[in-house]
């Protein structure tokens, strides 16, 4: 098992926000540059936690993303708005990937996703094997 708490300002941008150009009549897929900060920024806090040995088996995957507080909003109310989870997740799943936290995301089970808005923001991870 792997728990850990990123305290950080958690990105917004998502893996959605790819791009696509066209030349010479093909489609040329790339990323904007506010997705590759978004990715540099989760691999930089991500890092230092990888886990020594990758998991190899299933999976369960708990993450829990931790806005800022703003407006009217309160210390660990949802947040009921953008970014979507799923949009939020696939970022993070990439760059677990690639750290080697596991040898492919396709170990991941089951997976529990939340956003809260908090007085401490960041990214709180717990990833267990199951059975």
């Amino acid at each position: 098992m792997t728990e850990f708490f990123m305290p950080m300002k958690p990105p917004t941008t998502t893996h959605q926000q790819k791009q696509v150009t066209v030349k010479n009549g093909k489609p040329i897929f790339y990323e904007p540059p506010d997705l590759v900060a978004a990715r540099a920024k989760l691999t930089a806090h991500l890092g230092p936690n990888t886990p020594e040995k990758k998991f190899t088996g299933p999976v369960r995957l708990i993450a829990k993303w931790c806005f800022p507080l703003s407006g009217k909003h309160q210390d660990g109310e949802w947040k009921a708005t953008k970014p979507d989870v799923d949009n939020l997740q696939k970022l993070l799943l990439d760059c677990c990937t690639d750290l080697g936290f596991w040898s492919d995301d396709k170990l991941i089970v089951s997976m529990v996703v939340e956003k809260f808005y908090s007085k401490l923001p960041g990214i709180y991870i717990k990833i267990m094997e199951v059975d």
